[in-house]
């Protein structure tokens, strides 16, 4: 019982399919003497036109108009269309020029509607690959033109005629919008080229797909993090040179640096044929971040320069403890940094040697060290006492105290005798100890130097590694199309 419900029901559906017999001797009547080799026109000599056109969504558009094609509706009971399998019926040999596909030919072979005028309309859905030349010189703020050329194989102008179908170009009302690109347009443009191959012109017409990339993925992931890196480098020179991590902090931002731009690199196309904006501006900061390291070793060097290894010549002296201080307004404990003290420091320098020596304690004893070498000791206390100059009226009135007393004159002779013996080994013990003092003086204030040398590099450098990296930033989004696109 089973099988025979099976076969009715296959009946069944056979009768349902059946064709009407209009359409079927409609059909019967075109194609029994069509040649599907034959150029469907009336007369040779004339070109057949066909309207090209291009919807942004993997359809073609191609409709022409077939000679024996033709039919009077009212013979074969209203029937004003037919799809037929283009490989039955004549089309055109249109493919396109530029494809990159393996096929070389990436359409679908769909149905072709013909109508009882003789029109055909053949929609070939399809994808396409297409070679197109990528200019990365404003790269992430590019715009990218890529041609997709169509045109007969083998049929020159004179045989096949293409057409625009529409003079704006590609239809785009069902073009699904893209994360990453934005479509400006899609042109469509008519072109007629004779080719060294043929002396008969081909005719092909040529649709250019402007789209424009999207920019903000790319300004928030790469360019914001690039400048709030570079900003941690200028921060490095605020850093003071004992706290040790000063090399460091730069090592680690050009490291940072080096790992976006390996990250911009995964997203270009290899070619030497320019160089993207977005890597020289990593390039630039990169040099900044990169001089910012050898400038902080420099600062390195200036702020651990001891007296006894270095000596600052005078031109540092000149450029870094006066005229880049005094420029970058910059203040010193104890020195006054102005125009006029710069003009007039070898001056107020003699002037400041001149002071210090008459108040020091190293002239007093030079002074009686001088006195008691070249005058005789007196005979008795009181010219002893009066010719030792007023630079000596301490030593005078302890040695009244100390050792005077009561005598004979040969007594008091040869008690100044040997007293003055015990005095010219007091006078060089003080001597060496101020000559110390001056020393350890000149050292410190020479150490100091150095420090406030390093200092000076570290804001100078603050100052034109920030204006280099604005001005940087602003060139780049400056010179760019455009800078963000949604």
């Amino acid at each position: 019982m089973a099988p025979m419900l099976a076969a009715l029901a296959l009946l069944a559906l056979i009768s349902v399919s059946e064709q009407g017999p209009h359409e079927k001797r409609l059909l019967n009547s075109l194609l029994n003497s069509y040649n599907t080799l034959e150029r469907p026109v009336a007369n040779e000599s004339e070109p057949l036109e066909v309207k090209f056109g291009l919807t942004l969504q993997q359809i073609i558009d191609v409709e022409w108009n077939d000679y024996n094609l033709r039919w009077n509706d009212s013979d074969y009971g209203g029937v004003k269309d037919l799809r037929i399998t283009p490989n039955k019926l004549w089309k055109p040999d249109v493919l396109m020029y530029n494809s990159a596909d393996e096929g070389f030919d990436g359409t679908y072979q769909t149905n072709v509607v013909v109508r009882n005028n003789g029109s055909c309309l053949y929609v070939p859905p399809g994808i396409f690959k297409s070679t197109c030349k990528i200019d990365i010189t404003w790269f992430p703020f590019d715009d990218q033109h890529c041609d997709m050329k169509f045109g007969s194989w083998t049929y020159d102008g004179n045989q096949l005629d293409l057409v625009l179908k529409d003079e704006a170009g590609g239809d785009l009302s069902d073009f699904i919008t893209n994360g990453e690109w934005y479509l400006i347009g899609m042109p469509g443009k008519k072109n007629t080229i004779t080719y060294a191959c043929c002396p008969e012109p081909y005719v092909d017409v040529t649709f250019t797909i402007m789209i424009r990339r999207r920019t903000l993925y790319y300004f928030f992931n790469l360019i914001v993090p690039c400048v709030l890196i570079s900003s941690m480098a200028l921060l490095g020179f605020t850093l003071p040179p004992d706290s040790g991590e000063k090399l460091t902090l730069g090592v680690t931002i050009l490291l940072s640096l080096t790992v976006f731009l390996n990250l911009v690199a995964e997203s270009l196309p290899s070619t030497s044929d320019a160089v993207p904006l977005i890597g020289t501006y990593f390039n630039c900061i990169m040099f900044m971040v990169a001089s910012s390291v050898v400038l902080t070793v420099v600062v390195l060097n200036y702020h651990h320069r001891t007296a006894d290894i270095h000596e600052m010549p005078q031109w540092i002296k000149t450029v870094f403890l006066q005229w880049l201080p005094w420029i970058l307004r910059m203040s010193r404990p104890g020195k006054k940094i102005t125009r006029k003290t710069i003009m007039m420091s070898n001056r107020m320098r003699e002037l400041e040697l001149k002071e210090r020596s008459s108040k020091s304690l190293l002239a007093n004893v030079l002074d009686i060290d001088d006195d008691f070498r070249h005058v005789p000791p007196p005979p008795n206390s009181t010219a002893s006492t009066g010719n030792l100059g007023p630079g000596c009226s301490i030593f005078r009135t302890d040695f009244r105290r100390s050792f005077v007393r009561p005598s004979t004159m040969e007594d008091v002779g040869g008690g100044l005798g040997s007293h003055h013996r015990e005095l010219h080994l007091i006078l060089r013990e003080l001597q060496f100890i101020t000559a110390r003092m001056k020393k350890a003086d000149e050292e410190a204030e020479l150490i100091s130097d150095w420090k406030f040398a390093a200092m000076v590099v570290d804001r100078f450098c603050l100052f034109v590694f920030t204006l280099f990296t604005i001005i940087a930033t602003v060139a780049v989004l400056l010179s760019a199309p455009h800078i963000i696109v949604q």
